[in-house]
């Protein structure tokens, strides 16, 4: 079993800019892709960045748009999300996810975080 635990969440100011970290145990994050999703209150939960395990490439969601940056250390076992230029659109809960297949479907990954909210005030 693999346990996430997303930390870097809070409030911050429109134009701002946040880093998130996800932390994994249990297992080791090497043959795991990783990505960050979020879910705005009644709303669907959209992918923001995947990062792969085999040659760390990275893809992100339209709602990105250049702002964010999808990163991993497999040596400490975390992923990082920096996120830049933030907007209020972007408020939402941000959570860590893991899984064998590259995918930009939620439903392809089998470890997830509590998720981390992240408020963007305007």
């Amino acid at each position: 079993q693999m346990q996430l635990v997303e930390s870097g969440g809070g409030l911050v100011q429109a134009g701002g800019s946040l880093r998130l970290s996800c932390l994994a145990t249990g297992r080791a994050i090497n043959y795991f892709n990783m990505g960050w999703f979020r879910q705005a209150p009644g709303k669907e939960r959209d992918l923001v960045a995947l990062i792969r395990y085999i040659d760390a490439s990275t893809y992100y969601g339209d709602i990105v748009q250049g702002r964010f940056t999808i990163s991993r250390d497999n040596a400490k076992n975390t992923v990082d999300l920096q996120m830049s230029n933030l907007e209020p659109e972007d408020t939402a809960v941000y959570l860590c996810a893991a899984g064998e297949q590259f995918s930009t479907k939620a439903e392809h990954y089998r470890y997830w975080g509590q998720g981390i909210q992240v408020t963007v005030s305007s």
